[in-house]
């Protein structure tokens, strides 16, 4: 990934878990990374682990962040998530899939989107 878009994923990543936080979910982890996959916050909401995937883009130009969110990289967000519930010892807790989408302009203030039980997996 370039210096550029590493920073802005970074940028975006700080925006999304503020504007969570204020939304009463707590973060557990950040770019929890395994060899099977990394995922961008991990936070709890009550009893639920919740898996976020953060997108965020300069403009919606060309597409919109949540786009991004494709089914390869579901699967791989999935691998991960069960990663770290076993290493936890947490499957049996209920978990569910984020995507926080983000607009971020060089000027002008941030678009922010919270997609709450984004995709659900197909087999979990």
């Amino acid at each position: 990934m370039s210096t550029t878009r590493s920073k802005l994923g970074l940028q975006g990543e700080r925006l999304a878990e503020t504007f969570l936080n204020k939304r009463g979910l707590k973060t557990l982890a950040r770019r929890f990374s395994t060899t099977v996959g990394e995922i961008d916050l991990i936070m709890r909401e009550a009893e639920t682990i919740v898996f976020v995937e953060v997108k965020t883009l300069r403009n919606r130009a060309f597409k919109d962040p949540q786009d991004q969110v494709t089914r390869s990289k579901q699967h791989k967000l999935l691998k991960a998530a069960k990663w770290f519930l076993n290493r936890k010892r947490w499957t049996d807790k209920p978990c569910r899939f984020d995507v926080v989408a983000i607009v971020l302009p060089e000027t002008g203030e941030p678009e922010i989107e919270h997609f709450p039980d984004a995709f659900v997996p197909e087999r979990w």
